[in-house]
């Protein structure tokens, strides 16, 4: 009898009699699962065998159970659990009477073989894996450098950062979180190299989640923060395995979760949201200069519409005579306060952010082309806004796009509003004064225990090497001082003068 004939034996059975002296509470559990349509039972076609199959079709891959399973159970003799597990060619075989255990095995995707008369089951991995293909970065796209990111799976993820850090001490921990969803969540981490007190830090916040369906790494962000409710992202979030494989050899520690293309990296500093990766790719001289770019652009973005608002409401005596007639031209015809027009064109440049983002590709595009133009032409020649705020909020929108890190640059849109309202209320005083709570908030705040504004406040002239400039990497032979890294040495510094060619060739 061939295979397929074997197999055609094998039928699905729907009603069942259980043994009376099985373990009620796994007959209850089978009785639950059959509700479902995916779950699948198959009946031995030897009947004094009472060997039964149950799986989910939708979580098992068939074909291993066809090639590796079925063909075994027919060709040999089975008379015990222990007869299958030595026959069947497949590492991750389990024997257990623990039904939890068997409830998680089945709904991570294991067949489960079992006698009638015994109240032990073999548990036989075959999950059926499904995942895109790595692919481009698509938020953290760089012209240099590797072009891979992590994608949904988390052995995938896992392995690209593997690829790259094939060492023993790369640990790995790995926790299920949620009551629902059990997303498995991995922290990882260089023995010998990052600070245990920030290994467990993650860990114990990690385990004292509770929540019943963990979709995304962004809960993780939110759940395990230290001030949850401040504006400012306390862990970066990134979708590039290289940069996860710097980071902890820097000390720190990376999160990544089951079903999420991104990862966590933290404690982090401020200063690391303006830092792109791309920038450890260039030269050190053009890295810094785009590094100080950014933190310009930052604060191009948060100040000039306030400082506007500022300026035409409370401080006509600053403006310079030649740009006096400007202003007077520009804002003749327009009825609205200064306050009014600047939010006018701050919620009209959102609108078409979000509707950009939430349209498909090709349309969002259209969208943020065409109707930014159009809203902007028509406003002015309506008479609704001047065409000088027009630019001034335009260049505001486009310094805030050069944000590396997609969380900071959201806090960036969200405290322009608060600055603009200071300074409505009080001009530049206000503008001062909102300035002076956000360093506040800032200096009170930390990632994992430890201090955001590092390097700045407590300072760290060490640090600063990487901070708003990013000096050679000859130059940057120790880890960052507030990681408090095991082993605070990169590599042992060498003075070593280079000779010119001429030389070496004599």
């Amino acid at each position: 009898m061939n295979l397929f004939n074997w197999m055609s034996k094998f039928k699905k059975s729907t009603n069942h009699t259980e043994n009376p002296e099985v373990d009620a509470t796994l007959k209850d559990l089978l009785k639950q699962m059959k509700q479902s349509q995916d779950f699948e039972t198959l009946e031995s076609p030897k009947p004094e065998k009472n060997l039964k199959i149950f799986y989910y079709h939708s979580l098992v891959d068939v074909e291993i159970l066809h090639r590796d399973i079925l063909p075994y159970l027919k060709q040999n003799e089975i008379n015990s659990l222990i007869d299958i597990k030595k026959v069947i060619p497949i590492e991750n075989i389990t024997i257990t009477n623990d039904l939890s255990k068997i409830e998680d095995q089945l709904f991570t995707g294991s067949i489960m073989i079992r006698f009638e008369e015994n109240d032990e089951v073999v548990l036989i991995r075959a999950e059926l894996k499904k995942a895109r293909d790595v692919a481009l970065p698509e938020v953290e796209f760089s012209v240099v450098g590797p072009k891979e990111s992590f994608v949904e799976s988390l052995d995938t993820n896992i392995n690209l950062v593997r690829k790259r850090l094939p060492i023993p001490e790369l640990t790995i921990q790995q926790f299920i979180v949620g009551k629902l969803s059990k997303t498995k969540v991995a922290i990882l981490s260089i023995e010998g190299i990052a600070n245990e007190e920030n290994v467990n830090t993650v860990v114990q916040r990690i385990k004292e989640i509770s929540i019943d369906n963990l979709t995304d790494s962004s809960y993780v962000t939110q759940l395990i923060a230290d001030n949850p409710n401040s504006p400012f992202p306390q862990l970066i979030d990134t979708e590039r395995p290289d940069r996860i494989s710097a980071v902890l050899t820097e000390g720190k520690v990376a999160i990544l979760v089951d079903g999420a293309p991104h990862a966590l990296i933290g404690p982090i500093t401020l200063l690391e949201f303006f830092s792109a990766f791309e920038d450890y790719f260039l030269n050190w001289i053009v890295a810094s200069f785009f590094r100080i770019i950014r933190l310009f652009a930052v604060l191009f973005s948060i100040l000039i519409t306030p400082i506007y608002v500022a300026v035409l409401t409370y401080h006509y005596e600053i403006i310079p005579k030649d740009v006096v007639s400007t202003l007077v031209t520009s804002r003749r015809e327009v009825p609205l306060p200064p306050i009014l027009e600047a939010i006018f064109l701050e919620l009209a440049i959102e609108l078409l952010r979000e509707a950009g983002a939430r349209l498909p590709t090709k349309v969002g595009q259209t969208i943020g082309i065409v109707g930014g133009i159009v809203i902007g032409t028509a406003s002015v020649q309506a008479g609704l806004t001047s065409n000088v705020l027009l630019i001034i909020v335009a260049l505001a929108a486009l310094a805030s796009f050069t944000t590396p890190v997609y969380q900071m640059g959201n806090t960036i849109r969200l405290i322009r509003f608060p600055f603009l309202f200071f300074a409505h209320i009080l001009g530049l005083l206000g503008i001062t004064i909102c300035f002076c709570y956000i360093l506040a908030h800032l200096l009170k705040l930390t990632s994992l225990g430890r201090p955001i504004l590092e390097p700045i406040y407590p300072p760290r002239i060490t640090d600063l090497k990487d901070g708003f400039i990013r000096l050679p990497f000859s130059s940057q032979s120790k880890r960052p001082v507030y990681l408090q890294s095991e082993d605070t040495m990169k590599f042992k510094e060498k003075i070593k003068k280079r000779k010119p060619s001429t030389e070496l060739d004599g």
